[in-house]
């Protein structure tokens, strides 16, 4: 791989059914800015474990440029996966980029990608962005690893996205760093993209059954919220919640009907339900610790509350998810 000094070049190294979105999110503008300017300042190659095609998540092949074993060259290089990605040969793959990495290249990775970034060992004591739709079975298999819900986080020399449009703020970031902040607004207008978030900005996330956000709640349903999401292994009491966020339980089960049009202790095993499903999901682990992740001492009420929620069992829903994966290894949904 031949590169000029002056240009950053970017690898993107995808597995078996990436999100296509995280991509096209990253290339689209860089290539914009070098049309901007009149000259090619980014260049980027896509990377495979091999030479093989990958499958994105959205069934559109993808040949790589380049195998991991032969990159060199590199500025950056992020990974692209859905939660269940993992090298063919991990042993070889994750020395690969732990070799890459003391070279100085600074490794990212995009929406699922940071479980396989996790994976080899290149996060250990950095903290890194994760989805929310991840987030559960992010931290029942990572438990030591800081996870933010900032939609990029840059900790030294790795850099992560929480989803494709966190993506293209962090590229956003670093045309900014390279070209100054008036290249930077034109690719924004280019794209009409709204605004450019930083890495203090925190993800969206929908308030169940409703049609807002959780920051458009008021404050004291957006705290209990709060609390409910740090306690989901150990569930707490809507009484001390109410006390926490210093109302009666009364006026906060008045206060999420009119919100949420759910008490809050529906919507605190909406939550926990919600979690449990990433698990289902995104995780290979039994039912009875799936049960004890989400505060259940058994996997009998988990599965008639899971039952309740989404019209079928945990493992009819582990089953009818697993037709839909490419070759056995992507995850749905793919952000």
């Amino acid at each position: 791989m031949i590169r000029n000094e002056n240009n950053k070049v970017l690898g993107f190294l995808i597995f078996p059914g990436f999100p296509m979105a995280c991509l096209t999110s990253a290339i689209e503008p860089l290539r914009a800015a070098n049309e901007i300017i009149g000259r090619k300042v980014f260049s980027w190659t896509v990377v495979g474990e091999t030479n093989s095609r990958v499958t994105s998540s959205a069934n559109v092949g993808f040949d790589p440029d380049v195998a991991l074993s032969d990159v060199e060259n590199l500025d950056f290089l992020f990974l692209l996966s859905g939660p269940m990605g993992n090298f063919e040969n991990p042993k070889a793959s994750n020395g690969q980029l732990r070799w890459l990495a003391r070279r100085g290249i600074k490794i990212g990775g995009f929406s699922g990608g940071v479980f396989p970034l996790v994976r080899s060992g290149l996060m250990d004591k950095h903290k890194c962005s994760v989805h929310w739709c991840y987030e559960a079975a992010f931290k029942t298999e990572f438990p030591d690893i800081e996870a933010t819900d900032n939609v990029i986080t840059i900790d030294r020399s790795r850099y992560t996205a929480s989803g494709s449009t966190a993506v293209f703020d962090l590229m956003l970031k670093l045309i900014d760093e390279e070209l100054g902040a008036e290249t930077m607004t034109e690719v924004a207008c280019w794209f009409q993209h709204p605004f450019v978030r930083g890495e203090d900005v925190s993800q969206k996330i929908p308030a169940f059954k409703t049609s807002g956000t959780d920051d458009m709640l008021p404050s004291s349903v957006n705290d209990a919220i709060k609390m409910f999401a740090e306690h989901i292994e150990d569930p707490i009491h809507i009484a001390d919640v109410a006390s926490a966020v210093a109302v009666s339980p009364r006026q906060l089960e008045r206060s999420f009907k009119r919100a949420t049009g759910q008490s809050p202790s529906a919507y605190y095993r909406t939550m926990r339900m919600n979690a449990a499903r990433q698990l289902v999901m995104y995780s290979n682990d039994t039912m009875t610790e799936i049960a004890i992740a989400v505060g259940y001492a058994s996997s009998t009420p988990l599965m008639r509350h899971y039952r309740q929620a989404f019209g079928m069992s945990p493992l009819q829903e582990r089953t009818k998810i697993n037709m839909f994966r490419v070759e056995g290894n992507s995850a749905i949904p793919s952000t």
